[in-house]
């Protein structure tokens, strides 16, 4: 049985998003359908839709969805109609990284999330002219209303959690509180700076509240992210733009350099900030996307001095482990996602877009019109 569903599909790079009408096809064994209720924007999303991540067109995107299982495959076990379920990426579970824990790094990332194809290259979905449309972004294409996904990256949400809501969980507020928590795993009273307030970084800045961190800096040229920041852990707030050296203002404001840095721009010149503004030793972890290759020089002395720069992928985390963690934090009131969000009506993808370009938001959601939508 085919079925219909309402897509964002982008035809080609740098082309606004249209909704379109798409067909859905039978479901293989080892597949579910979920019906989404909300679907975050994230920048890898934008990234991709400008041509700087080689998916595929035409294509539908959208990778933080959320909603409920409607069908499963006759192989699926762990997953029932009706369950409630956040999408994170996909990865095989079967190669040497997945089996020691590191599923952000599969041998089979690239394929199964920028494939936009089946593993056996057919695509999931169809035009109205039956002409194919690439899906399986990060396993799921969420800027639709109909996703297929696996057990893989389909991950059952506590029931008292707000399923619209909870799609940011699977990619951005992850990486960002994964990196704080699992990566860094900065210890009670340390100090740590979080270099870009967007949904990545103020996910680290609640995740470095949740550890216990001390001193907690926030650096973002927005003025109308630091009151957020603030009200979510951050006990500094600055603009990059009020100091000449800020690496300089951040070793004093922190008695000698932070501990650690959370780096969410992705640019050299922040890159060389968040290693300035390290005490020795320390470490920074650098997650912002950039659209192809980034080339970035940095001061080896700061390296010798005991620092270092790592790179982190998806927060570093196993979904089915992490997101659930998150979304009990969530639920006791320590993870406000919440407080980052703001929603819009799928039918305004345009209006949401805009809002995320030019900062406004923090995180967006696309909400749909389902009835009984909770």
């Amino acid at each position: 049985m085919t079925r219909t569903a309402t897509a964002a599909v982008l035809r080609e790079y740098g082309a606004p998003l249209r909704l379109e009408t798409v067909t859905v096809p039978e479901l293989r064994d080892d597949e579910v359908l979920v019906e989404i209720h909300g679907v975050g924007i994230c920048h890898t999303d934008l990234t991709a839709a400008a041509g700087g991540v080689p998916v595929p067109t035409p294509v539908v995107l959208g990778h933080e969805g959320a909603g409920v299982v409607t069908e499963v495959g006759s192989a699926v076990t762990g997953l029932a109609v009706g369950d409630r379920v956040v999408l994170g990426f996909d990865s095989c579970r079967t190669c040497r990284n997945c089996a020691r824990g590191r599923h952000a790094y599969c041998t089979r990332f690239a394929p199964l999330n920028y494939g936009g194809v089946r593993a056996d290259g057919s695509a999931v979905l169809r035009d109205t002219d039956g002409a194919p449309v690439h899906g399986n972004w990060f396993g799921q294409s969420s800027f639709s209303s109909l996703v297929v996904a696996t057990e893989r990256n389909a991950v059952r949400l506590p029931a008292d959690v707000p399923v619209a809501l909870a799609g940011p969980l699977g990619c951005g507020l992850a990486t960002g509180a994964g990196t704080v928590l699992e990566v860094l795993r900065p210890e009670q009273g340390s100090t740590i700076v979080v270099f870009g307030l967007g949904a990545v970084g103020t996910a680290a800045v609640m995740a470095a509240r949740i550890a216990g961190c001390e001193s907690i800096i926030g650096v973002d040229p927005n003025p109308r992210r630091h009151g957020l920041a603030r009200s979510l852990g951050a006990t500094e707030v600055l603009s990059p733009d009020d100091h000449d050296d800020l690496g300089r203002h951040l070793r004093r404001l922190t008695g000698g350099g932070a501990d650690y840095a959370v780096e969410a721009v992705g640019t050299e010149s922040v890159i060389r900030q968040a290693l300035s503004s390290l005490t020795s030793p320390g470490v920074c972890a650098t997650l912002g996307l950039r659209a192809g290759r980034n080339p970035i020089s940095i001061d080896q002395t700061h390296l010798l001095s005991g620092r270092t720069l790592t790179g982190v992928i998806e927060g570093d985390v196993d979904p089915h482990r992490f997101l659930p963690e998150l979304a009990a934090l969530w639920r006791d009131g320590r993870f406000p996602v919440d407080e980052l969000v703001q929603t819009f009506d799928f039918t305004k993808l345009d209006d949401a877009l805009a809002a995320v370009t030019s900062g406004e938001v923090v995180k967006a959601v696309l909400t749909f019109d389902i009835q009984g939508n909770t």
